[in-house]
């Protein structure tokens, strides 16, 4: 189970902080804080630039959190906060599936993340080092 548990926090983590990457800094393809910030302001995210850079910080923070299984259950508020966000304000009106640009991706993170925060890192973690 602990390896389980840490290949699913090593892969969706640097997959969140990579994500976060591609606002903060436009890495990866991203758009960068002015981009994101521009396509947050188009959706009625306003201030654009300040939300992007909050968004980025909390990917990147959740993000790397989760790879270290460090404070899960934050990372795990900070990734799911991210999803809920991505699902009401762009994937949602188009239905789940994603071939339609739907949420259905967002979900499965989210759930990961729930999933983890209730069941724990794992012993391969830092939480299970340092508070166990």
């Amino acid at each position: 189970m602990a390896w389980g548990l840490l290949i699913l926090r090593v892969i969706v983590g640097f997959l969140f902080a990579g994500h976060a990457m591609q606002k903060l800094a436009g890495w990866f393809g991203g758009h960068g804080i002015a981009g994101t910030g521009g396509f947050f302001e188009s959706i009625g995210l306003k201030p654009g630039r300040l939300l992007a850079l909050l968004a980025g910080l909390g990917e990147l923070f959740g993000g790397l959190l989760f790879v270290l299984g460090l404070l899960t259950p934050v990372a795990a508020v900070l990734i799911v906060g991210t999803m809920l966000v991505a699902i009401f304000k762009v994937h949602g009106k188009n239905g789940l599936w994603v071939t339609q640009n739907g949420y259905e991706y967002n979900l499965v993170l989210l759930a990961i993340a729930v999933a983890i925060a209730l069941t724990g890192p794992g012993a391969y973690s830092l939480d299970a080092s340092l508070f166990s």
